[in-house]
């Protein structure tokens, strides 16, 4: 797969350095100063605000690459909404995820009504380039809405508790949220969430549902993916 390389230049550091920093802010839930004493124990000395400016930097680079890679995924999709809070005001954060648990997209926004639900299922459609084969939601009746209007051919299932799997993976989300005492924006939010979606995506694969040698293989090659896709 032919891929225009990122561009690390006039930066002091080289490549595996940035990529590994940002690597280990979204794969596990740290602060900047955290990952910055993780490389210092490594002998890399860095500031933690340098570290800020390399995930806003690379970030959006290193989403179009893992998108990239990551190619079109289940064909059941689960979507629901939480509420995170940004400087006081309530905001929604529309998350979809297929059967296997894996993120497909993730949208903030200020309403749940059915012009968001609309916009949110447009995003899936091009991000996924096509159609699922089902559709489980909660009751809320803006998704209603929005599959008449965008996809009245997909069956559409919201009947009790056919929506576990997205509403337990916002979990991850509520202690980073946490963690970081909030979000500061509602872009920052989109774009941290997107790649840690990404990364999660990435390395979660069910160390339970396998044996250790298969598991060691699929994690080596998860960090094979993670390198190519940053160029590191």
């Amino acid at each position: 797969m032919k891929t225009t390389p990122i561009n690390y230049q006039r930066h002091r550091f080289p490549s595996a350095i940035i990529s590994h920093a940002v690597w280990l802010y979204h794969r596990f839930c740290l602060s900047f100063r955290e990952v910055e004493e993780l490389l210092a124990e490594r002998g890399i000395i860095v500031t933690y605000e340098s570290i800020r400016r390399w995930c806003l930097k690379f970030g959006p680079a290193y989403v179009r690459k893992l998108k990239k890679r990551q190619g079109q995924l289940g064909d059941a999709w689960h979507l629901d909404e939480a509420v995170i809070t940004i400087h006081g005001e309530h905001q929604y954060l529309w998350r979809a995820v297929d059967q296997d648990g894996d993120t497909i997209d993730i949208l903030v926004q200020q309403r749940r009504n059915k012009k968001a639900a609309v916009r949110f299922f447009r995003r899936l459609l091009k991000g996924q380039g096509g159609e699922p084969r089902w559709l489980y939601t909660d009751k809320l009746k803006s998704y209603d809405a929005a599959h008449r209007a965008v996809m009245p051919t997909v069956e559409h299932i919201n009947t009790v508790y056919a929506n576990n799997r997205v509403e337990v993976s916002h979990q991850p989300t509520r202690q980073q949220e946490y963690h970081m005492r909030g979000f500061a924006s509602s872009t920052q939010a989109q774009r941290f969430l997107t790649l840690h979606g990404l990364t999660q995506n990435l390395f979660r694969l069910g160390r339970h549902l396998m044996q250790a040698v298969n598991y060691r293989i699929w994690r080596t090659q998860s960090f094979q993916v993670w390198k190519e896709s940053v160029c590191a």
